[in-house]
């Protein structure tokens, strides 16, 4: 592909509107989905399960961060973070914003109705629900507990992940979930601490803003703790071995030792590796889950 291609109307075009899925966040979504797939079966997932239950999880996901977008457009101009965003920037308008969660929305439902089961389907359009309108309207502008609340809706993928393959969601799923659940808060207020002159310039109540950095801080140290108690879990149920243990206590005291040193001395520096570690530490967690789960049911160790 020339800089030519890269560079045309087609290319700009779809490049906003790649934008507006959030791909990054996405990204770590849809690996922790993929991982719950796995866990599902001492086997190998069934190709179709596989694809169509990515896929499908992918475009409903999508459709959700088009409608946030969508929806926070004006604040999103305001942040530093968010102002390149096509949709604050008015490249996109708003019922074209809508027209492209429509599509990818039901796309994404007849995907996983036709290649997975319709719980998956169904569990999908509760977690868009959850975030689009409940978080998105109803949470952010008025709770500083926004992100504790609403992170039910992003702790789902791997019980989605679960459910497209099996059909169920039994309660090894549900520990998967609680522990991206209890990750999101101290992961994101991390990230509100070091960006809090944009969370103040778009009037939004995130926790340092309502109540102060030490505040926030000692929230971010209690979580990590509560964190590292319920990443233990799966150890505690059978659903996994020593190899995930050992991966879970390191990484573990890897986040309770930058959430501690947060607290002793702030910086947003510290604030800014705190965040970045603790995105490496899902994927690592989520990784060893995978590791270990391979090692019991096709090695036998």
């Amino acid at each position: 592909m020339d800089s030519t291609t890269l560079n045309s109307p087609i290319g700009s075009c779809a490049s906003q509107y790649l934008a507006l899925t959030k791909p990054r966040v996405t990204q770590l979504a849809m690996f922790c989905a993929v991982i719950g797939m796995f866990l599902s079966t001492s086997g190998m997932v069934p190709w179709d399960k596989l694809i169509g239950g990515a896929v499908g999880i992918w475009l409903l996901a999508g459709a959700a961060f088009a409608i946030n977008c969508l929806v926070e457009q004006k604040v999103d101009a305001k942040m530093r973070r968010t102002a390149w965003r096509p949709s604050a920037r008015g490249q996109i308008t708003p019922p074209q914003i809508l027209t492209f969660s429509a599509v990818l929305g039901g796309i994404g439902m007849w995907t996983l109705y036709t290649f997975t089961n319709a719980l998956t389907m169904w569990l999908t359009i509760a977690t868009f629900v959850g975030y689009a309108v409940v978080y998105t309207l109803l949470l952010k502008p008025y709770t500083p507990q926004n992100i504790v609340i609403g992170g039910a809706s992003g702790a789902m993928p791997p019980a989605l992940g679960w459910a497209a393959v099996t059909g169920t969601v039994p309660g090894d799923a549900w520990i998967l979930v609680l522990i991206i659940f209890v990750w999101t808060p101290p992961h994101f207020w991390a990230l509100a601490l070091y960006r809090r002159k944009d969370y103040e310039n778009a009037g939004l109540p995130m926790l340092p803003i309502t109540h102060g950095e030490k505040y926030t801080l000692l929230n971010i140290f209690l979580y990590a703790l509560v964190l590292f108690a319920v990443t233990l879990m799966p150890y505690i149920s059978g659903m996994s071995g020593v190899v995930y243990l050992a991966s879970a206590i390191a990484l573990g005291a890897g986040f309770i030792g930058y959430a501690w040193k947060m607290y002793r001395d702030y910086s947003d520096a510290l604030g800014r590796k705190t965040f970045c570690y603790s995105i490496v530490y899902l994927s690592l967690l989520f990784g060893a889950l995978l590791v270990d789960h391979y090692m019991h049911t096709v090695i036998g160790v």
